[in-house]
């Protein structure tokens, strides 16, 4: 996890939590040259990215384009593994808000059955998840080589991200010399 100054996780933490990551309005006291410097360099890091905003939805502007348009500024996925914010979960969050306001606005509530969130490749979860398809599985110290996380996370990935988020069917066997050994049907 990059080190981010005060200013750049708040606003990336603060993106996370609102509706379609919209990272606008930007924190109290960032305007003018600190503004454009801040936001500057974090799209060039690929934390935020500049999109058109629409504004008969109301989402707020960055800037303007000119053309009577404007771009809003999103927090991107590489910005949500910045903060240690894993992108699946905050498109489940997502997901969840906007059931809940359709499911307020609509009086009559659709019992249509809710998609499960699908593996993201080119992740690290992706990374763990091709590892325990390996017909010998994975220990998680193997799955810390390989990524560079602590055991608590990696554990907490596969219970919480893989098992119940992903409805995936991974067993695990201790194992002499290995430990624990976290196995998933390639299937």
């Amino acid at each position: 996890m990059p080190n981010l100054t005060k200013t750049q996780s708040l606003l990336l933490t603060t993106g996370a939590k609102r509706a379609d990551n919209i990272a606008m309005p930007l924190p109290k006291g960032l305007h003018g040259a600190a503004a454009k410097k801040v936001v500057t360099m974090m799209c060039e890091r690929g934390w935020l990215e500049e999109i058109d905003a629409n504004t008969r939805k109301g989402e707020p502007l960055w800037r303007e384009t000119g053309d009577g348009h404007g771009t809003t500024l999103v927090v991107t996925d590489a910005g949500l593994l910045a903060v240690g914010i894993e992108p699946v979960v905050v498109k489940t969050m997502a997901a969840v808000r906007n059931r809940a306001v359709l499911a307020s606005a609509s009086a009559s509530a659709s019992t249509s059955s809710t998609k499960k969130p699908t593996p993201r490749t080119n992740t690290k979860q992706a990374q763990i998840i091709a590892l325990l398809q390996q017909p010998g599985g994975a220990s998680v110290k193997e799955i810390a080589a390989v990524t560079g996380w602590l055991p608590h996370s990696i554990r907490g990935l596969i219970s919480g991200g893989l098992k119940k988020k992903l409805g995936l069917l991974v067993t695990s066997e201790k194992q002499d010399g290995r430990g624990t050994v976290y196995k998933l049907d390639a299937t």
